[in-house]
């Protein structure tokens, strides 16, 4: 049976996302909770920018370490070689990701309005199969091409321009609804006709300007899957990304682990563990200042609340009366250090040794390298202009050397 694969793009798209931002040391804390939740791949930023270089170096160092179990990193560029060939060293000539998305627009509305006689599409299928090309001269294990406004791109083309990606090296093709206007059985159906015509999965990236992402998301799998290809899911935590955002990481799972009639139609290719599901949404929201509506999914403060007689009644003699799954599986909502009320002594950006050693003594963590560990925590905590939370401190007291990586020449 085809398999169902989640991968995330907090990192990229998400951080991409107006108004908000996230620190470096945030972006690792992402690729850790994808780990920790079992999801493929995490779409780690752009690694050819100087300013992600040491950022990359230092994930593809935990990653090797272990920080983030299974977790595959990958780097977004532009579909033209250049980029990747900067990638591919992170700009110091070290080694480079093993798995890469190539991104270029393909719709005739983007040409004219966006290229302005720049590229025409013979242009834009060399310019991606060269890239392709040098991914993989490169060394990489998958590369996806991105067909951004793939949504509002004609089939015949949209056709052409994966089968050439596939013919230069590609994996997978990834539909972009740029501007978030597909509908789901329009999706669908595209996602089964390409994915039978080009024989290689589709991969959804879906936008939320109709409210309907996670909607998109499911029926473009399911097209996938009706062509007997693997499907990979876009995804951000907590629906966060460019305008509206993009589908939700929790949502998306949980549609196709409860969605009614999907049983027995999908499985998932990696080890899902929902116990993570909320101390990564609430992290997320803590570090990225974007307070969780009431009725955010899974969880929300009203997720699993009642009140009218009726509601309350039932959940009372049985949850499963008025709630789909069971909030349990979500897992604990963290109770984390710096939260704590009344008296407390903190570590951070100006805090001393004493503190350090206090709060890392309260939480049972024995650093790896306590001094190193020290310098971190206030490195750490400059960068994120918050105090750090318990999963944080632990990250850094368990691999300081390769959290170091993000700040060069900075420490003694």
């Amino acid at each position: 049976m085809p398999q169902i694969h989640f991968l995330d793009v907090t990192n990229r798209d998400g951080v991409q996302t107006a108004r908000t931002g996230l620190s470096k040391f945030g972006k690792t804390m992402v690729n850790f909770y994808l780990g920790r939740l079992g999801v493929a791949q995490s779409e780690i930023g752009f690694p050819f920018l100087f300013h992600e270089a040491p950022y990359v170096r230092a994930q593809i160092a935990l990653g090797e370490a272990g920080a983030f179990g299974d977790l595959r990193l990958s780097g977004w560029c532009r579909g033209v070689a250049a980029d990747v060939e900067k990638a591919a060293g992170v700009r110091a000539g070290e080694a480079g990701l093993a798995h890469y998305n190539l991104s270029i627009s393909t719709s005739d509305y983007m040409i004219a309005n966006k290229f302005r006689g720049r590229l025409d599409r013979d242009a834009i299928i060399r310019e991606t199969a060269g890239a392709v090309r040098a991914a993989r001269a490169a060394g990489a294990r998958t590369v996806g091409v991105n067909a951004e406004d793939g949504s509002r791109t004609d089939d015949g083309f949209l056709t052409e321009f994966a089968l050439a990606a596939k013919e230069a090296g590609a994996d997978r093709v990834r539909y972009c609804d740029t501007i978030g206007g597909d509908t789901p059985e329009r999706i669908r159906e595209r996602f089964a006709g390409l994915a039978s015509a080009v024989a290689m999965p589709v991969e959804t990236h879906c936008h939320n300007d109709l409210g309907m992402a996670v909607a998109n998301s499911v029926s473009g799998a399911l097209g996938d899957l009706e062509a007997g290809q693997d499907a990979w899911i876009n995804t951000c935590v907590n629906g966060i990304g460019e305008r509206s955002g993009n589908a939700d990481l929790l949502s998306t799972i949980l549609a196709f682990r409860h969605g009614f009639g999907l049983e027995g139609r999908a499985e998932f290719g990696d080890p899902i563990d929902l116990a993570w599901a909320r101390r990564f949404a609430l992290w997320a929201s803590y570090a990225f200042g974007q307070p969780l509506p009431y009725n955010q999914v899974g969880i929300g403060r009203n997720a699993f609340a009642h009140e009218s007689g009726i509601h309350a009644d039932g959940a009372l003699k049985d949850h499963g009366n008025y709630e789909l799954y069971d909030e349990a599986t979500l897992g604990p909502f963290p109770e984390d250090w710096h939260a704590r009320p009344g008296r407390v002594v903190l570590t951070g950006e100006y805090g001393g040794k004493a503190g350090f050693r206090h709060v890392m003594d309260g939480l049972g963590i024995d650093p790896a390298d306590e001094d190193l560990a020290f310098q971190l925590v206030q490195l750490c905590n400059a960068q994120t202009g918050r105090p750090l939370t318990d999963d944080e401190l632990r990250l850094i007291a368990t691999y300081p050397n390769e959290l170091a990586l993000l700040f060069p020449g900075q420490l003694p």
